[in-house]
């Protein structure tokens, strides 16, 4: 179940907040006038979320070079990645 609070309960509360998302890898949503405003969430939590991000990119795009038959046998790729290594 999301955690929501409001723009007060941030101002009033900023350290039993801080604490939550601190401990637990999920956001609080904050509210404005009744209505969702802000997702905040531990520094942490987001270079997870981020780091997620950009390894669903690097999959989908090598997904995408598979299907366009971008793509070189294992054993020259390997090859390339040896000669790479002992330069």
């Amino acid at each position: 179940m999301p955690k929501i609070k409001s723009s007060a309960d941030l101002r009033n509360n900023y350290n039993e907040i801080s604490t939550f998302c601190h401990n637990y890898p999920e956001p609080v949503f904050i509210t404005k006038n009744g209505k969702g405003d802000l997702a905040v969430m531990s520094i942490e939590a987001y270079e997870d979320l981020t780091s997620r991000f950009e390894l669903y990119s690097q999959i989908k795009e090598g997904m995408d070079n598979v299907a366009s038959g971008n793509t070189k046998p294992f054993s020259k790729a390997m090859a390339d990645i040896r000669s790479r290594r002992t330069r």
